[in-house]
């Protein structure tokens, strides 16, 4: 087999000219381009922030319906065949995927925007505030974000562990609905392209936006201020590592950067406890989770609608997730479908639903227990500091006050820099098996596929980083879950539709 037949050109080459013939305009007009843009997709956030929020609660149901009716007992595989990988390494690998880095930086910082702007009838900096902070760092990483992530992984796991189908495609699995022309014509090649456009420049984001999280703390321990070589070096090591992950392929890369990440995220949350605050911390996370609790639902569905001023951080914060969320909900269904070979639905959906949910409030709960602590006992004034200086410099700032606070921000960057290494491997292993000409169903993505899919992503950033032009890519991003949030309903149809022709819940169970 030649190279050139390794991938599908068809679809791959059109969505990369549409990811730089957009990425051009932003680069050379970013402040205009990014007022736009901004624009556009507030107008669209303020009048569907009802649908949004909507949206969310729809698909826990979808998902708690799919688990629970007859359709979750279906195994994705041969019934008598054992799941690709242990609950342990499976859990692992969605927690990577899921969190990704940004969990490092939510969890330490995003009770300080509620805090600052907390819901109406909340007074800024007061203990009620904080509540609502660190709660909703929690609802943040909730049922209804894995729920967007995890709904389209039926259909497209259906298709390829069960269908046998060879081509591991958005269209492939919309061919049960909408039939073999529009799957083999210029509607299947539309869908496919479009799923690569929003992989494409949401990983070219998400690594040049990623960045910082490392930078900020390595300039911190070295005295030196963040420049773009430092960038250059961080971002090469970076690829360096996700690339040979990538490379490596799941069980020797991805599954063993997942399972290592999750020991030492463990060691250096114990760290925290026993050189830190540990009694403020629990009793902090106690509270939170309380306050979550008794506060779901106005979390959910809340929009402020009769109250002057707008909406609070909150409300229109949550609908922003959300629309962003739905940018990387098919990379996380079709990665997710990738790995769960010999899971049951149930299995699947459930596992995506608890296990980084489970991790986000215990990370959120010590990190962001750590700066309520420093802020709380006058230690350092955090509030001021995120609003007058960049967010990301206020996070080796707390680490700092722990003993031996220089081994904290260490552990801290080797944590975030193995997750966004799972993140973008998998997205490069996931975006090379979409575009491979193999036989998914039987093979893994060809290995020097994804070293190329790697250096694309690695390339487009690079450049946007160094004249402009992230920030709107960014925005461009979150729009992109306006046409993937009709596809995700259309996949979850069409997984039903598949399992219903098939019968599947009697032939395809365990006994």
């Amino acid at each position: 087999m030649g190279k050139k037949s390794l991938i599908d050109y068809k679809i791959f080459i059109p969505a990369l000219l549409v990811v730089i013939a957009i990425s051009i305009p932003f680069a050379m007009y970013e402040t205009e381009s990014l007022e736009l843009l901004n624009s556009i997709f507030s107008s669209i956030v303020n009048s569907f922030t009802w649908g949004y929020l909507w949206y969310g609660i729809i698909l826990v149901v979808a998902g708690l319906y799919l688990s629970f009716s007859k359709y979750g007992k279906v195994v994705l595989g041969d019934p008598k065949e054992k799941p690709r990988f242990s609950l342990f390494e499976y859990s692992s690998i969605l927690i990577a995927m899921g969190l990704g880095s940004t969990i490092m930086r939510t969890s330490m910082l995003q009770w300080t925007s509620v805090a600052n702007d907390p819901p109406a009838g909340v007074e800024p900096g007061s203990p009620e505030s904080i509540l609502w902070g660190n709660a909703y760092s929690m609802f943040l990483w909730g049922f209804q974000v894995f729920a967007i992530f995890v709904l389209i992984a039926p259909a497209m796991g259906y298709i390829l562990h069960v269908r046998k189908r060879p081509l591991m495609r958005i269209s492939e699995a919309c061919r049960s609905l909408f039939g073999d022309k529009f799957t083999d014509g210029l509607g299947g090649k539309f869908l496919d392209v479009l799923f690569l456009v929003s992989i494409l420049s949401g990983a070219a984001v998400t690594l040049g936006l990623g960045a910082p999280i490392v930078t900020q703390n390595l300039a911190f321990l070295m005295d030196t201020e963040v420049t773009f070589t430092l960038t250059i070096i961080v971002t090469v090591v970076w690829v360096t590592l996700f690339s040979a992950s990538a490379y490596a392929g799941i069980e020797k890369g991805i599954k063993r950067l997942s399972t290592w990440n999750m020991y030492i995220a463990g060691f250096f949350a114990v760290f925290i406890l026993l050189a830190g605050p540990g009694v403020f911390i629990l009793n902090y996370f106690s509270d939170s989770v309380s306050f979550l609790l008794m506060n779901y639902v106005n979390m959910s569905l809340n929009t402020d609608s009769v109250y002057d001023g707008g909406m609070s951080h909150v409300q229109s914060n949550t609908v922003f997730w959300f629309a962003y969320s739905a940018t990387w909900a098919m990379l996380h269904g079709v990665f997710a479908a990738k790995i769960s070979r010999g899971r049951t639905i149930k299995e699947m959906i459930l596992t995506y639903f608890l296990a980084p949910t489970l991790i986000s409030w215990i990370a959120t709960g010590i990190l962001g227990g750590l700066g309520v602590y420093q802020y709380l006992n006058g230690n350092m004034d955090i509030l001021n500091l995120v609003e007058n200086e960049t967010r990301m410099a206020a996070i080796p700032e707390i680490l700092s006050t722990l003993p031996l606070g220089w081994l904290a921000i260490s552990i801290f960057m080797v944590v975030a820099l193995i997750f966004l290494t799972t993140t973008l491997d998998s997205t490069t292993y996931t975006v090379a098996a979409y575009t491979s000409t193999r036989d998914m169903s039987k093979f893994e993505p060809p290995k020097i596929l994804r070293i190329i899919i790697a250096a694309i992503i690695t390339a487009v950033a690079l450049v946007l980083m160094r004249i402009g032009g992230l920030p709107p890519l960014e925005v461009v991003s979150g729009l992109m879950g306006l046409p993937i949030i009709i596809l995700q309903f259309i996949l979850i149809w069409a997984a039903i539709r598949m399992m219903n022709e098939d019968e599947a819940w009697k032939h395809n169970v365990r006994k």
